[in-house]
């Protein structure tokens, strides 16, 4: 990739000051410093202490804020964060520039190792669902469980609505769409991404995309954002490309983690179609589909999205110790990493060893 195909970021050292990232009611962010990367992380105090930890990983443009409406649902049973990836919501961008899969991956494995969580319940959407399968792949032992909402796994014929997604890793296009859409106001950009995204766009309140308008306002003050956003896609379809041990189905099926997977029928960005094929990649894995749901079911049905996480949640936890700190049982437990993951690789090359960071 050349240096020449996206403008020059400054240091983070260097950025300019933007307003705040909002923060809901019951909420907390912190920013946590890792070896080239800095993370904001989300969070919301569970119920009662002693938890086991979930964590959650947003898609391509969102944000740890597209977790929000889920977290409240499931503070009786974990005790969850949501972490910004590097470059978007209110981390800066990686020291090193790098947006792919791969890159994502190492962050959120740095961060779970650096947390003294232990293994956690994992949670992705999107993008975010292809970084998870891969952080599970290569870390079974930093997963108790694997949930994703319309993961971004690779698809042969994709959606004609996901095509402008994918130009956005064309070298040159997010410069050119930045200058065409340069007049549009941040009212206008939030609705597209509400009309792409949700299966009901009604479903939106004036109060959430009065928030999600500020939150694009602050976004687009951010040198980074159209940078991040386009190598975060560049990162995603080269990760498609790759075959073998480096492809995103074949580390589907090696996930150990007992998995849930929810698809959206009104989907315009991962084919619903894909679900039938997840189901059969991830090998114990179980198929929540939800008909009238677009791209984000955790945030258009968020009762929907915890109560099929608390069946999982059920069934992956030992008998023995069911109502106390929920611990998963036998079926689809982890093994350690000196051993399916010690010879699993990336793409780009990085190895299991290197993704541990």
């Amino acid at each position: 990739m050349s240096s020449t195909d996206l403008p020059s970021v400054p240091p983070a050292t260097v950025l300019p000051k933007v307003a705040a990232v909002r923060v809901a009611e019951g909420e907390r962010l912190r920013s946590v410093e890792l070896p080239g990367v800095t993370l904001s992380v989300r969070s919301r105090p569970p119920a009662r202490e002693g938890l086991p930890a979930a964590l959650h990983i947003h898609g391509l443009g969102g944000s740890s804020q597209n977790w929000s409406a889920l977290m409240p649902h499931l503070d009786d049973v974990v005790d969850s964060e949501a972490v910004d990836l590097p470059g978007f919501g209110d981390s800066p961008p990686p020291d090193d520039g790098n947006y792919s899969i791969s890159a994502h991956a190492r962050a959120v494995i740095r961060y779970l190792d650096s947390s003294g969580r232990g293994s956690v319940h994992l949670f992705g959407n999107s993008l975010g669902g292809a970084v998870a399968t891969r952080v599970a792949a290569v870390r079974p032992d930093l997963v108790r469980t694997l949930t994703l909402v319309s993961p971004a796994l690779p698809e042969l014929r994709v959606q004609r609505t996901a095509v402008p997604t994918g130009l956005l890793a064309v070298p040159g296009v997010a410069r050119l769409f930045t200058r065409i859409t340069q007049e549009w106001s941040a009212e206008q950009r939030v609705r597209g991404v509400v009309a792409l995204c949700y299966g009901d766009p009604a479903q939106v309140s004036p109060e959430a995309f009065g928030n999600a308008v500020q939150e694009m306002e602050r976004r687009l003050r951010l040198p980074y954002f159209w940078d991040a956003m386009a190598r975060s896609a560049r990162g995603l379809v080269n990760a498609y490309t790759l075959g073998g041990q480096h492809g995103l189905w074949r580390q589907a099926e090696r996930v150990l983690a007992p998995t849930l997977l929810l698809y959206g029928g009104r989907d315009q960005l991962v084919g619903f179609r894909m679900a039938g094929r997840a189901a059969r990649a991830f090998r114990d894995s179980r198929l929540v589909t939800l008909p009238d749901a677009g791209h984000v079911a955790m945030m258009e049905y968020p009762e929907v999205v915890a109560a099929a996480f608390r069946e999982l949640l059920a069934d992956a936890t030992d008998p023995v110790v069911k109502g106390d700190t929920l611990e998963p049982g036998a079926k689809g437990a982890s093994g350690s990493a000196a051993g399916t993951a010690a010879d699993e690789a990336a793409d780009g090359g990085a190895t299991a060893e290197n993704l541990r960071g």
